[in-house]
């Protein structure tokens, strides 16, 4: 069984920062992308950014040159350091992995999502 946990939503100020995190747990024989999205309330799920294994990153128009994605590949792990927030930042981030099970079968899984506020 695989579980990701994301940390570190919460209330932050316009032009603040926050740093998200999403480790990746259980039978894991590789991961392949991992990422983060986000819905706002109302609105469908959208990519945020993406990580390959080898470090390629993808990101949303919208938060490109203020977000940075990052990924600990021997701590399964997934990183987004978001600065310059703005209130339209405001949603659930949802962390995405791409990976193989300890029994070679590949497939997606999400974290339960953690709420990210913008604020004044």
């Amino acid at each position: 069984q695989v579980q990701l946990v994301e940390s570190g939503g919460g209330l932050v100020q316009p032009g603040g920062s926050l740093r998200l995190s999403c480790a990746a747990s259980g039978s894991i024989f590789s991961i392949n992308a991992m990422g983060w999205y986000r819905q706002a309330p109302g609105k469908q799920r959208d990519l945020v950014a993406t990580i390959t294994g080898g470090g390629s990153t993808n990101y949303a128009d919208s938060v490109k040159g203020r977000f940075t994605i990052s990924r600990a590949n021997a701590k399964n792990t997934v990183y987004l350091q978001m600065n310059s927030m703005k209130p339209e930042d405001t949603a659930v981030y949802y962390c995405n992995a791409d990976l193989s099970n300890g029994l070679g079968r590949r497939d997606n899984y999400w974290g339960q999502g953690t709420q990210v506020t913008v604020s004044s």
